[in-house]
Formats: structure tokens, sequence, C-alpha cells
């Protein structure tokens, strides 16, 4: 299992236990995103993201160690209890909290009981700086290559909107549009997707 480290960039994706589905209402979505802003918004920086009825996508680089500040880390539940200072955890760790967090509310939710996300998650190194634009793409479209929707402008759980939008974001919009040379290509080189080539290394397509 490749190690997340810091400064690296990752696809990192996942999928519920046995196929099962990881939201049911748009209340769901939204919650994960806010739990997504609580876990992982202090030591990763997020440039495409894609949730799906049972399984997600997201395209991330972990900050540098002097990037984080130690002030924005979620409190872990026994500090709380101890009064034990805030220290910087192992990236993966903030995810496991992340998947931890949503799950026990999608139990509670849905009168379950044990694991919701299959473990461990899975994360690849984005080491080739030709492929963010095309892996941008591939999560956006995500929806459509699943049969969730014809169109993936018309799926509300991608980062896609948030690129075009001009409400604030924290998302690496800016970022995202460098990659692209602009909103124009970057809406254009979307409307391209038969001719996306992603290495298979980068893609998973058993949900």
């Amino acid at each position: 299992m490749t190690k997340l480290e810091f400064g690296k960039y990752y696809h990192i994706y996942n999928r519920g236990v046995n196929k099962c589905n990881l939201f049911y209402i748009n209340d769901n979505y939204r919650y994960f995103l806010r739990q997504y802003e609580k876990y992982i918004d202090p030591v990763a920086d997020t440039f495409a993201w894609a949730l799906m009825k049972n399984h997600f996508h997201l395209l991330v680089r972990i900050k540098e160690e002097s990037e984080i500040n130690i002030a924005h880390l979620p409190v872990p539940v026994h500090a709380k209890q101890t009064d034990q200072p805030v220290s910087l955890k192992q990236p993966h760790l903030y995810f496991s909290d992340l998947f931890n967090a949503y799950s026990q509310a999608i139990n509670k939710q849905e009168n379950r009981t044990g694991s919701l996300f299959q473990r461990p998650f899975s994360r690849v190194h984005v080491d080739n700086a030709a492929y963010f634009k095309n892996l941008v793409i591939y999560i956006h479209t995500n929806p459509v290559h699943h049969g969730f929707v014809d169109d993936y402008r018309d799926y509300p759980w991608t980062s896609y909107g948030s690129v075009l939008s001009l409400q604030p974001t924290r998302l690496r919009r800016e970022k995202v549009i460098g990659w692209f040379n602009g909103k124009g290509d970057f809406i254009q080189d979307h409307l391209k997707t038969p001719a996306v080539d992603i290495p298979g290394k980068y893609i998973i397509d058993e949900f």
C-alpha cells in the first residue's frame, strides 16, 4: 500500500464495504463534505473530487509539514478528554478519522453496524505532471462512466461546478484552471472525454 507523504500528490478513492452504499440522501453528501473540511482541509489541498452513491474519488496534495497549522487540526477525542496538546499525525490517519466519523453517522442513520468503507482506502501517488489534467477530467466525468447521469454537468456532487463558480471555495481552483490554461479550455477539454488517456494505475473501474 502506497504511503501518504507530505508534499506529494495522490489520487485517493474508496468504496463501500461489499460495494454497499455510502450516500443515501442529499444530506449525506453535505455531511461528508463538512467532515472533509474538518479533517482533511487542514492537512491537504484538494484539486478535484466526486462523490457517488457507493464510491468517491479525490485528487489531493498532502501539505508540507511546514504548511500545516497545528491550531487548525481537528482535536482527537482522547486529547479532549485528557487536555493533551494536539500534534501532527501521519497523513493517512486524518483520512481514517474522516471515514470513521462519517461511518458513525451513517450507521446511526441506517441502523447498521460495522465498517462502512473498504479498508484500506486506495491511494496512488500522482508522479507525472502530464496526467493532472486528465485525472481532473476523469474524476469529474466518473458519474457518467458509472451511469449515474448522462451528462456530468448535471451531477451536483463533483468539484466541476466549483471550478467554474465565482463563489468562495477551498478547492484549489486557480491551480486547476492553470492546468487547463483557462476556464474556456477547462470546459472544452471536459467535452472531449472519449479522448482522455489515463494510465491504468491511476484508475479503478470495479464499482
